[in-house]
């Protein structure tokens, strides 16, 4: 039986070219015997699918994409666009696959943005179970145009990283970032949730270095992660990481009071 309901499919070129880049870098690509991507909820067309393929051939030429959508009409849509490696079929959070595959990675993107929050947690669930070993789910949301994102990594052991991605040319601030968190988060950015110290430091530390943008939006965002970090945040990554507009925290530094994995 396909678990969940038909969303609005937006979908366009280079939308989901941020996300793209951190999945590459996930050991699972290169370690898994069977490097199958999923790319769940892929929308009104093929693109992202066929993007992401191109993006992640070259981690591991054995790779493969499956794109899984609820409404029978975008799966005929898109097949009518599959190449050797990339192929569509009906489904939801179940992640029905072939002989019974499991995914190193399934992507959902801007498909839980349009489910109540109380729904989040059990699809979840239901994905992560589809994983195989050491398999993550990289569910977020963007904006339009992909120049706004966040995601959150989650494995079989919860939730484990947020990382927003920002184009930094003209940012004003980053907490526009607040307003494409994912379900999880969206509804927390209120006094007394972690969520909104994050985006609050995010925002302090992005006006405090402002004079940095002399040298360039990346320098000036260098030194908020830097900061960020020197505050007592769990920072991740490096110089090379941030310069893309990226900062990834510890789940547990933004966990909404109340959460529960299982």
């Amino acid at each position: 039986m396909v678990e969940g309901r038909v969303t609005r499919g937006t979908t366009g070129t280079n939308r989901l070219r941020r996300v793209d880049r951190w999945i590459a870098t996930l050991p699972v690509l290169r370690s898994s015997g069977d490097p199958l991507v999923v790319d769940l909820g892929f929308g009104a067309s093929a693109t992202t699918s066929l993007e992401l393929f191109e993006r992640l051939r070259p981690v591991n030429p054995a790779l493969e994409v499956i794109g899984i959508e609820i409404e029978p009409e975008r799966v005929r849509v898109a097949s009518a666009r599959a190449v050797p490696g990339v192929s569509f079929r009906v489904g939801g959070f179940e992640v029905p696959l072939p002989s019974d595959r499991r995914p190193a990675v399934i992507r959902a993107l801007n498909v839980l943005r349009q489910y109540d929050e109380h729904e989040v947690v059990p699809n979840w669930r239901r994905m992560v179970d589809r994983l195989q070993p050491g398999g993550v789910l990289v569910e977020g949301t963007c904006n339009e145009v992909g120049r706004v994102c966040a995601w959150i990594d989650i494995t079989a052991d919860g939730p484990q990283t947020l990382t927003v991605s920002l184009r930094l040319d003209d940012l004003e601030s980053p907490g526009i970032v607040a307003e494409r968190l994912p379900k999880a988060l969206i509804h927390r950015n209120v006094p007394g949730e972690r969520t909104h110290d994050f985006i609050e430091a995010l925002d302090r530390h992005w006006r405090y270095n402002a004079g940095l943008a002399t040298f360039g939006a990346s320098q000036r965002w260098i030194a908020v992660a830097k900061a960020m970090k020197a505050e007592g945040w769990p920072v991740r990554g490096t110089q090379r990481r941030w310069r893309l507009g990226e900062l990834t925290v510890d789940w547990a530094s933004v966990e909404p009071g109340g959460f529960s994995w299982r």
